[in-house]
């Protein structure tokens, strides 16, 4: 596999082209596992526009990223964050919240119907005591392990490096996320062996993570190198330096030439040519996390661009939405009954049409509210917007508002 063949797959343009097809062969009746029933979508589209204007009636909507659920409760935990780092300068600052927001996104996917974290009210400081589930709860209790120093060689900064994390085990992520036999949660291990991959990557690439003391906030000063003149940094690189610094840590992936491919899978309708044929990317954790960098960046007076570059993500709550609409309607019901393995072909074609499907979402909800695509970007449609939306219609139709379609996760995917 040539260098070109890498850059292919890691391109946001051949997600959402690869993502088409299937969407393409999907109007046409010739897949497997999924009917696309396109006169659904007013429903979606209903749907997502209601919840938006409830929870953003200015239209004023934030980014989809993981700041968001760092104030889940109402409670403003970046700003108490932003007042413990101010001390330190601009540069510092970001590279501690890229810091922050790297070891929350990638402890983020799916802990399973049953898991909570308790978060004591005096750990918010807003006089309340509460439980958190789903990403919320992730958030929150990844948000005080950060400030309890977890992730750092050195426990009393709050940092991320590679000392910090090769001490990472499925022992201690359990302790911090409140596991226990009454409290289970989904893919422990494999969110443990993550992060020691992680450190392990960070000492593989000094040139991303500095030479020294490798640490994630190195990130941050290889991206500052590449603004241009104007203070701007295209968002599409920010994705290839994150597919590039994380590509070592998936597990179980698809290599070719050595090379770990990450979150890209296998389908017939997938298209393309040579060695990349049949391979649909998703790389929806790093695509979310390069949604997140934006506001640290923007903290420290870096304008990201083409945001719309990027796709929609592919996951569960985006996922649900379309099939609990009635958009995406299994063939067999045992494909509502059964768990799937992140590579089984039903679960590769469901998070393509839902890429594809995300851009169609998008373009019919901006015309409902009156906004161009500079207006309101994808990313403030899915905050709006889809995520909420799928999280709702999946309340109402299960109870615990889990997914409609199960995965069976290793804690890296979804």
């Amino acid at each position: 596999m040539s260098e070109s063949d890498i850059a292919l797959l890691r391109s946001p343009s051949t997600i959402r082209a690869r993502c088409r097809a299937i969407l393409d062969a999907g109007l046409r009746g010739e897949l497997a596992h999924l009917d696309v029933r396109i006169d659904r979508m007013d429903a979606v589209v209903a749907r997502v526009v209601r919840v938006t204007r409830a929870a953003y009636p200015d239209l004023r909507i934030p980014y989809h990223s993981r700041w968001g659920h760092f104030r889940a409760g109402k409670v403003d935990r970046v700003a108490s964050f932003d007042r413990e780092i101010s001390a330190l300068d601009r540069d510092e600052q970001a590279r501690v919240r890229f810091e922050l927001a790297i070891t929350s996104v990638l402890l983020d996917a799916g802990a399973g119907t049953k898991w909570r974290y308790h978060e004591a009210s005096a750990a918010n400081g807003n006089g309340g005591a509460r439980d958190y589930d789903r990403s919320e709860g992730l958030a929150v209790a990844s948000f005080h392990m950060f400030r309890d120093g977890l992730f750092s060689g050195d426990r009393k900064s709050k940092r991320a490096d590679a000392e910090g994390l090769d001490r990472v085990d499925a022992g201690t992520l359990a302790r911090g996320f409140q596991v226990s036999d009454a409290n289970p949660m989904v893919g422990l291990e494999g969110r443990a062996s993550l992060l020691t991959r992680l450190g392990a990557a960070m000492r593989a690439a000094p040139r991303l993570f500095g030479a020294e003391h490798p640490r994630l906030g190195g990130l941050y000063d290889h991206l500052r190198a590449q603004v241009d003149a104007k203070g701007e940094l295209p968002a599409r690189l920010v994705l290839a330096v994150l597919l590039e610094g994380l590509a070592p840590i998936w597990p179980g992936r698809i290599e070719l030439a050595g090379v770990n491919l990450g979150d890209v899978w296998r389908h017939p309708h997938a298209g393309g040519e040579g060695l990349t044929k049949g391979l649909v990317p998703f790389h929806k954790l790093s695509q979310w996390l390069a949604y997140s960098l934006v506001e640290p960046l923007e903290h420290a007076g870096i304008r990201v661009t083409s945001l719309d570059e990027l796709t929609g993500l592919a996951e569960y709550r985006n996922g649900g939405l379309f099939v609990d609409e009635g958009v995406l309607a299994p063939r067999r019901a045992e494909i509502l009954t059964s768990a799937h393995a992140p590579g089984d072909e039903v679960i590769v074609e469901w998070r393509a049409l839902t890429v594809a499907l995300l851009d169609e979402t998008a373009t019919r909800v901006r015309a409902a509210l009156g906004k161009s695509a500079a207006e309101l970007p994808l990313c403030n449609v899915l905050e709006g917007g889809t995520w909420a939306a799928g999280r709702e219609v999946a309340r109402e139709k299960r109870e615990g508002g889990g997914p409609p379609i199960q995965v069976v996760s290793d804690g890296t995917v979804f």
